[in-house]
């Protein structure tokens, strides 16, 4: 047992090697997020941190939390700096400081979580189970929308395989987090006690794993056939030639062809900005795929640039063309320095000074038509990683039968990125229920089950389209109703009971 190994005296001995210890143990943690996907790991590396939190002081537990965080988010996010100095062709040390300066925000929630485990713990193993996971989550909630938020690498993601994967149509990816965090307290907890509470902790321990396995045989939604032929088509373009002069023709051309190539589908989808260009300068081109597509009977979505030349702001958005006329969804939640830059007047300057991206996009209403295809169905857009902002999505529910997801994970190269983000994609089809049509610029372009599965996936980097019949599906899941209130009003019921009990216990304390 933890214990018997004397675990706090060894964090408490050597704080330089506590810190390294626990740095190592969260960039560890990396390997149960795709594309390795051992989730298994995840209860168990939790254990030492979980420990750490509850037989040290406040303090200390959020610098345990901390370089627990920045481990976490030193090999989770790596490839930002690809995407900044490699494709975005930043200054080498203005790439390493962003990725550097990310990963030290990601590692004050964390060192956040510590603090206040351990303080409303106050040493008491029991208090550990519920405060915990509460804390965790809270955490994990407040980081996926503080500051526009970013919600890479909740706990929840890494476990779309898992048996507890069941949970998340009910309480959907934090609902994860919550479940398995709950797992590791109770292991711990477990370890730690004496006497006859053990084994029922051990037990208490694997219901939410069961539960998750009994949740996942329930049928949430149905099917609202019939399915609709649709096709994927995947540029292969690198980051680096996409805005080239000499691609452009090549890249119009493509795309075309692939209208004529597929000609018995109802639905083709390209990716995000597959079109390298605005809108308005592809008039010409834009009416000539209207030509194709009215010939056809087929309805084409498509990624552009889009400018309003009153006010000159420029969209990232989606285009849907059926041979008549059009439809237009804006991407609502935009990525910070990648899409808009939230620094002052004189560091803008000096990124236009330094021939660095210094303009922003502009975000579109936060609540949009959903767009229909020729044949009637409902379609809702998510472009890049709005996929990760499931509640936001849910207002397109029940009317939507099918989500379209276009993305470019061409920024990120040859990365785990592109793994990861996929994964978030197949987590929320699982919380609404609803088939995920992946269309990026290099991959991982796939279609995704209502229960998250995959099927007719492209190869990465490649030229290629692949074709499948789309069942749509109606009715919602307990997580499209309700969204994350059931679980992020638990756990601040919990956080709130037990900062009030440590309140009263210190005003009382302090009266005597």
């Amino acid at each position: 047992m933890l214990e018997k190994f004397s675990l706090t005296q060894f964090l408490h001995g050597n704080p330089r090697r506590a810190k390294l210890l626990f740095l190592f143990f969260g960039a560890l943690l990396m390997l149960s997020f795709a594309p390795v996907g051992w989730y298994l790991l995840t209860p168990f590396l939790l254990l030492p941190l979980l420990h750490g939190f509850l037989k040290s002081s406040p303090r200390t537990a959020a610098v345990y939390g901390f370089w627990f965080g920045a481990g976490l988010f030193l090999a989770g996010t790596y490839w930002l700096y690809i995407s900044i100095h490699v494709f975005g062709q930043a200054p080498l040390a203005l790439a390493i400081f962003l990725m550097l300066a990310l990963v030290v925000i990601m590692g004050l929630y964390y060192a956040a979580a510590g603090w206040l485990t351990a303080r409303l713990c106050d040493g008491k193993p029991m208090r550990l189970l519920l405060v915990a996971p509460s804390v965790w989550v809270a955490i994990e909630w407040v980081r996926g929308w503080f500051l526009s938020g970013f919600p890479w690498m909740s706990l929840g993601y890494g476990q779309i395989d898992s048996p507890l994967a069941g949970i998340a149509p009910v309480l959907g990816h934090y609902g994860l987090s919550l479940a398995v965090m709950f797992s590791a307290t109770a292991l711990l907890v477990a370890a730690i006690v004496r006497g006859r509470l053990r084994l029922p902790l051990a037990v208490v321990a694997l219901i939410p794993w069961v539960a998750g396995y009994l949740l996942q045989h329930i049928q949430w939604t149905e099917e609202a056939g019939p399915a609709v032929r649709t096709t994927i088509v995947q540029g292969g373009v690198s980051q680096d030639r996409k805005w080239l002069p000499e691609q452009y023709q090549a890249t119009l051309a493509f795309y075309r062809n692939t209208l004529t190539s597929n000609a018995d589908s109802q639905l083709i989808v390209w990716p995000e900005v597959a079109i390298p260009n605005v809108l308005d300068l592809a008039e010409s081109y834009v009416r000539n795929l209207q030509t194709v597509i009215r010939s056809n009977e087929q309805t084409l979505l498509f990624g552009i640039l889009e400018r309003d030349l009153t006010t000159q702001r420029v969209y990232n958005s989606a285009v849907m063309l059926d041979g008549v006329g059009r439809q237009t969804y804006r991407k609502r939640h935009l990525v910070p320095f990648g899409e808009f830059f939230p620094v002052p007047d004189f560091v803008r300057e000096w990124m236009r000074l330094m021939s660095l991206p210094n303009s922003d996009i502009s975000p579109g209403e936060a609540v949009q038509p959903l767009l229909r295809t020729r044949d009637g169905q409902k379609l809702a857009v998510l472009i890049c990683y709005e996929d990760a902002y499931a509640a936001e999505q849910l207002y397109a529910l029940p009317d939507a039968a099918i989500l379209i997801n276009l993305s470019n994970d061409a920024w990120f190269g040859d990365s785990i990125a592109p793994h990861q983000h996929l994964e978030i994609a197949r987590m929320l089809a699982v919380e609404v229920g609803r088939p995920v049509v992946r269309a990026t610029n290099t991959g991982i372009s796939t279609f995704i089950a209502a229960d998250g599965s995959l099927s007719s996936t492209l190869r990465q980097f490649a030229s290629d389209s692949v074709t499948e019949d789309v069942m749509p599906r109606q009715g919602l899941t307990p997580y499209a109703k309700f969204g994350n209130i059931p679980s992020i009003a638990l756990v601040l019921i919990v956080i709130a009971g037990f900062a009030g009990r440590a309140y009263i216990v210190r005003r009382n304390q302090l009266s005597d």
